[in-house]
C-alpha cells in the first residue's frame, strides 16, 4: 500500500511539474512575442491584453463597431451650426488638418491658463465658431466627432508635451496617478505598474494606456471618453469621482497619455 501511494505521489507530482513547466513556457513565449507596433520600448497597447477575437475586431473597420461613430462624426464635420458654419468651414480637408491632432492631445492653452482636452477644444469652436451649444464628453455628438478626428491620426505616434508651462499641470497628473484613495485605498499604479497581465475577475489588467480612445468597449456597447473610464475606475475603488472635463482629470489624462508616449493611435479601439 505505501509502494503504491509513493508511485501516486510521483505521477502527481510529475503532473504538478510538467505543468508548471508548460505554464512557464508560455510565460515566456508571452514575455518574448513581438507586438511590433503596438510596444514602444517597454511600453504595451492595451491591444496586446486583448484575446485575439477582441483584437480582430479592431483591426478590421467592417467588424468595428466604434466605425458606426466615425460615419457619424464624418457627417457632423459639414453639417452647419446656428451661424451657419460648420466643422468644414475652416477645416475643409479633415485629412490633412486633422492628422496628429488627437495623439498631440491634451495640452497647455495659453487662453484658459491650464490644460485643455481636445474635447473642450471642439466645444470651444462649437460655441465661438458655429453658435452651437457645448455638448458633454460623452454625448453621441462629441463622441462621433472625437472617433472621427482620432482616426486621422491612426498609427500616428503618441506625443504630448509636458515641459513649459504645461510642467506643473503634467506633475500633479502624476501626483494623482500615485495617490491613493478611496475604501480599498488603491492607486491607478497599484493595477498598471503593479499588475498587468494579472487577472482581476474574469479580466486582464493592462498597463492603462489611453492611445486608443474614444474607446468602444464591449461592456459599454458604445465608445466612450477616457474621462469615463477615470470615473469608472475611482467608483471601482470605492473613491468619488470627479466631473469629466474636471481639472484633476484633464491633468491626470495628460500624465496617463504621456505613460504611453511612442505607441500609435488607434481610434476607434475596441476593448473588453
Amino acid at each position: 500500500m505505501e509502494n503504491e501511494k509513493s508511485k501516486l505521489g510521483w505521477k502527481l507530482s510529475s503532473i504538478a511539474l510538467g505543468s508548471v513547466l508548460m505554464i512557464g513556457a508560455m510565460a515566456v513565449e508571452v514575455i518574448a512575442k513581438d507586438w511590433g507596433k503596438h510596444q514602444v520600448d517597454n511600453r504595451r497597447s492595451g491591444y496586446t491584453y486583448m484575446t485575439d477575437e477582441t483584437r480582430a475586431v479592431q483591426d478590421d473597420d467592417f467588424e468595428n463597431p466604434g466605425m458606426l461613430w466615425v460615419e457619424n462624426g464624418e457627417s457632423l464635420w459639414s453639417t452647419a451650426g446656428a451661424n451657419g458654419k460648420s466643422c468644414a468651414s475652416c477645416h475643409a480637408d479633415p485629412d490633412k488638418d486633422m492628422k496628429g491632432v488627437s495623439v498631440s492631445y491634451p495640452r497647455y492653452d495659453k487662453k484658459l491658463g491650464k490644460i485643455i482636452t481636445l474635447e473642450q477644444m471642439v466645444n470651444r469652436e462649437l460655441v465661438e465658431k458655429m453658435g452651437d451649444k457645448a455638448e458633454k464628453f460623452d454625448s453621441k455628438k462629441m463622441l462621433s466627432l472625437m472617433t472621427f478626428i482620432g482616426t486621422k491620426s491612426r498609427d500616428m505616434p503618441v506625443n504630448v508635451k509636458i515641459d513649459g508651462d504645461a510642467n506643473p499641470f503634467f506633475e500633479k497628473g502624476k501626483a494623482f496617478y500615485y495617490e491613493r484613495r478611496g475604501q480599498l485605498d488603491m492607486s491607478c499604479a497599484n493595477c498598471h505598474e503593479d499588475n498587468p497581465g494579472n487577472m482581476i475577475r474574469a479580466n486582464t489588467l493592462s498597463e492603462g494606456q489611453i492611445n486608443g480612445f474614444p474607446t468602444y468597449r464591449l461592456k459599454w456597447q458604445k465608445p466612450g471618453s477616457v474621462h469615463r473610464r477615470f470615473k469608472g475606475c475611482n467608483k471601482q475603488v470605492r473613491a468619488k469621482p470627479y466631473k469629466a472635463g474636471s481639472d484633476e482629470y484633464s491633468n491626470l489624462e495628460l500624465y496617463v497619455k504621456w505613460r504611453g508616449r511612442g505607441l500609435p493611435g488607434e481610434t476607434p479601439a475596441v476593448r473588453n
